[in-house]
């Protein structure tokens, strides 16, 4: 297995070492983006995901990980660079015209419509294709059996953790081709968050793409098939989550402040 290497130096995953197949479903290349006019926050960005993997994003606060999440979303300017899925540019799309190309997004926050039973909020993710609504609740309460349980509870009476679940679910209705995760532990005990990461593998097992950001970096890394550090809005490192976990440079930079949990 290749070492961890600096952006521009591929490693033996992007040669599909580490990956779960060959077929690329994410390409960002050289993308700049950035909320205000002239100022970037993200800055000649690069990352792969092949079909089956899950991507981990780390980095210090500040480094832009949420904003590649919401630039592949849409939801910033683009200014340069490409960003690809299935082999198609997304660039400029609306987020109804990027989740019927597959692509799902969970936010951090505000993720749930609170005032809707659970089972609304999954229909919500289902309105482009509601015909398909029985056979993807078959496929989520299958990963989140307690959520079948629990189908007309109003979704503002869960916890931070429940609330994190169905909209996971909500986002997987549509079977999307990569679910976008920001920040799935964030706000959760140290309880709660392990069994976020659990969840997110058991997704990824269920042979869903993702591409994760996330603040605990050492747990993240742990579940990844391959980890990108991103820092001033470049991918400043990436590799394997195992050769990341090892790396002296990163270890010594990112994760000695980083997830200590």
């Amino acid at each position: 297995m290749s070492a961890p290497t600096s952006s521009g130096q591929p490693t033996g995953a992007f040669a599909g070492e580490a990956a779960k197949t060959d077929r690329i479903v994410v390409e960002v290349k050289n993308l700049d983006a950035g909320y205000l006019p002239g100022i970037n926050i993200i800055n000649s960005a690069n990352l792969v995901a092949h079909k089956g993997e899950l991507i981990g994003i780390i980095g210090p606060n500040g480094a832009g990980k949420s904003t590649l999440l919401k630039s592949i979303f849409g939801m910033v300017k683009v200014r340069a660079g490409e960003i690809n899925v299935n082999g198609e540019s997304i660039i400029g799309l609306k987020s109804d015209k990027l989740v019927s190309r597959g692509v799902g997004f969970v936010p951090q926050t505000n993720n749930v419509f609170p005032s809707l039973t659970i089972e609304e909020n999954l229909q919500m993710g289902l309105y482009q294709n509601p015909k398909a609504y029985g056979e993807r609740l078959e496929f989520v309460t299958g990963i989140f059996a307690e959520l079948g349980k629990r189908l007309k509870q109003r979704a503002g009476s869960l916890s931070g953790g429940e609330r994190q679940m169905v909209a996971m679910s909500r986002a997987l209705m549509m079977d999307p081709a990569v679910l976008l995760l920001d920040e799935p532990s964030a706000g959760l005990s140290p309880v709660r968050q392990d069994d976020a990461f659990i969840r997110v593998s058991d997704i990824n097992k269920a042979g869903v793409t993702i591409i994760m950001v996330e603040q605990n970096a050492r747990r993240c890394l742990q579940i990844c098939d391959r980890g990108y550090v991103l820092d001033q809005g470049r991918d400043a490192y990436h590799g394997t989550g195992r050769d990341l976990l090892n790396d002296p440079k990163v270890i010594g930079l990112y994760l000695g402040s980083l997830g200590q949990n």
